[in-house]
């Protein structure tokens, strides 16, 4: 649509029905933050041209903590708040992208095609880490315009990193490949880019959530096929709500401390004759702890025990899901939150030890909700800072959030909502 058009059908309602599935009923803040988009788009890149809309989901990991890069089990589901992109092709191969809160990125993609190390961990190398996928695919690309707002809070576990992976080839496949590309397709390349261009050896669990929409279990068992099974299960009908607390710490300089935790479970691995924990055997991993604890370190046995209950764990938390029973699933997530704290060992970073938030709110948590009826908590996505994650009933939400504001500052907790809507195109 044109700009005059676009701002036309959002502000007279025409594209709520397409909002209602992405954001619930109570559409008018979010027609008020498209159309907003929209005027920002205008005044950085002018209002020439055909504008398109799309929409990427944060997402949160429910359980299943760092088992994907070591091609394991998790849960994961999409949540409604969302990356925004207003858009618009070129004609060279220049992509220039101006995210609200941040400086404009500008990348000549037909120069940009191979990872660059004085380039890592900055948003220019995934958007020429995507277009080289792409490419390496056979699919194309081109240039563009875009403006990008988003409420997927940096720092928070809630995958702002992938969102804005998925965004980005995303609006590969709308501009120039028809919008063709499958979901979970993108979601693969948006991987490779992150370990090849951004240089951050994650898994793949964070980029399939935020694509594929809805509660996910996903098996990485073969990372090149992974076993997506989508799970009809309504938190809010069964009377929960999905609290994020934000501690106020952030991700950034923990790049180290996420990359050593593939890094020693790998580590245990390569001691055991395989590639990944995914392919140890239980039995031969606790025999060999006497002779690992010289190779590989206490920490990494730790980090391989985690993995092996987690992954189990996850199995068994999938089936009471989809058996529609909730106190098996938040039972497991109870021990995934312990395993977290003392095996895993990510809920603080040792860099600073002065500073920690994260087991702050759990144990502030942990005070809140004993007690109440069928709560669970545990640290929630990567850890070292961030935020938790706490499944509690309505009745007891509002109370929790007043006792997190009151410690981490006001809105600190967040109650969301499942989207069962991943990547899409708005208008």
């Amino acid at each position: 649509m044109t700009y005059t058009a676009l701002l036309d059908k959002i502000t007279s309602g025409a594209l709520d029905a397409g909002l209602a599935p992405l954001y619930g009923p109570a559409v008018d803040a979010r027609r008020a933050r498209l159309a907003d988009a929209v005027k920002a788009f205008g005044a950085e890149y002018g209002t020439d041209g055909e504008l398109m809309i799309l929409s990427v989901p944060g997402r949160s990991e429910l359980s299943g903590n760092h088992t994907d890069h070591n091609h394991g089990r998790v849960i994961a589901a999409s949540i409604d708040l969302d990356i925004v992109a207003v858009i618009r092709a070129r004609a060279d191969m220049t992509v220039r992208v101006k995210s609200e809160g941040f400086p404009e990125d500008v990348v000549d993609i037909a120069a940009y095609t191979e990872p660059d190390e004085s380039k890592f961990y900055t948003s220019a190398s995934l958007i020429a880490g995507m277009a080289a996928c792409f490419r390496d695919s056979g699919k194309k690309v081109g240039g563009f315009d875009a403006y990008t707002t988003s409420n997927v809070f940096k720092g928070s576990g809630l995958s702002s990193s992938a969102a804005f992976e998925v965004m980005i080839g995303s609006i590969y496949s709308h501009l120039f490949n028809n919008g063709e590309i499958d979901r979970v397709e993108i979601a693969k390349w948006a991987q490779i880019d992150e370990n090849r261009f951004f240089g951050k050896p994650c898994g793949l669990m964070d980029q399939v959530a935020c694509a594929h929409g809805g509660i996910v279990a996903i098996d990485f068992a073969d990372p090149a096929k992974p076993v997506i099974t989508p799970v009809d299960f309504d938190l809010s009908a069964a009377g929960y709500t999905l609290c994020i607390v934000n501690t106020g710490g952030n991700h950034a300089d923990l790049n180290a401390d996420y990359a050593s935790v593939p890094a020693e479970m790998k580590a245990v691995a390569a001691e055991l004759g395989v590639s990944v924990l995914r392919e140890a055997d239980e039995e031969q991993l606790i025999a060999a702890i006497p002779a690992l604890r010289e190779k590989v370190g206490d920490r990494a046995i730790l980090r391989a025990l985690h993995f092996v209950a987690e992954n189990k764990r996850v199995a068994a938390q999938t089936e009471s899901l989809l058996a529609g029973k909730l106190d098996g699933f938040l039972a497991g997530v109870l021990a995934s939150g312990r395993s977290s704290f003392c095996y895993l060992q990510n809920v603080y970073t040792t860099i600073n030890v002065a500073e920690q938030g994260l087991s702050l709110a759990l144990a502030l948590t942990e005070r809140a909700l004993t007690g109440v009826d069928g709560a669970a908590w545990r640290v929630h996505g990567g850890g070292f800072a961030g935020t938790i994650q706490a499944f509690v009933p309505v009745a007891a939400s509002a109370d929790y959030a007043k006792a997190m504001d009151a410690v981490f500052g006001d809105g600190a907790c967040h109650i969301l909502h499942v989207r069962n809507v991943g990547a899409t195109r708005i208008a």
